[in-house]
């Protein structure tokens, strides 16, 4: 797995290299795992309308609305994937093996697709596929500004509010959640292929 640690980088210009990456591993048929941060903004997904009371870019990944700013940890994965439930499975683990020594009490709810504390969202997960390569991936709110998240419920779903590893008491630096992650998704994917 090679890792590509971009830093903040404004979104638009994100998803350009994100697809240039998807580029690089249609090529070298090897999984690309993307660490990076955004300014503030709210993005939607393919399949999502309406009018949430702020401004939003339209995206390509499944999901509703989502918001990125500074403080939270984004990983893109442009992995090689056969099969995508199995893929979606191991990225499922990796995170799961990430709260699980940190805040057990986080929960993965299926039905509304990501990871929860009662009724609080930690993390955002979203996916494409094209021509057996993922895109996008999964947003962790590590210590963000909960003022601007909360201007809209995290992906449109009622009595949902958002929060953070900082806000549930966890005291690490983006760089050792990153670190700590790359690691459970290593582990994750160290077997067989998708």
């Amino acid at each position: 797995m090679r890792v590509h640690k971009w830093g903040e980088v404004e979104y638009l210009k994100a998803r350009a290299m994100m697809q240039d990456i998807h580029s690089q591993a249609l090529q070298d048929g090897e999984n690309h795992l993307i660490l990076c941060s955004h300014p503030n903004i709210f993005t939607l997904g393919s399949e999502s309308e309406g009018d949430f009371g702020v401004a939003t870019l339209k995206t390509d990944r499944g999901g509703s609305i989502s918001c990125h700013t500074p403080g939270q940890s984004i990983f893109y994965f442009c992995f090689q994937v056969k099969n995508p439930a199995r893929f979606y499975k191991k990225v499922l683990d990796a995170f799961e093996d990430f709260f699980m020594n940190l805040l057990p009490e986080v929960r993965y709810d299926k039905t509304k697709p990501g990871f929860y504390i009662q009724n609080r969202k930690i993390a955002s997960l979203g996916f494409r596929y094209s021509k057996g390569v993922s895109l996008h991936g999964v947003a962790l709110n590590v210590a963000v500004d909960l003022a601007f998240h909360s201007q809209v419920n995290p992906c449109n779903l009622q009595g949902v509010r958002p929060t953070s590893l900082e806000n549930e008491g966890v005291q690490l630096t983006q760089a050792e959640v990153e670190q700590q992650i790359v690691a459970a998704i290593e582990r994750s994917f160290d077997d067989a292929a998708l």
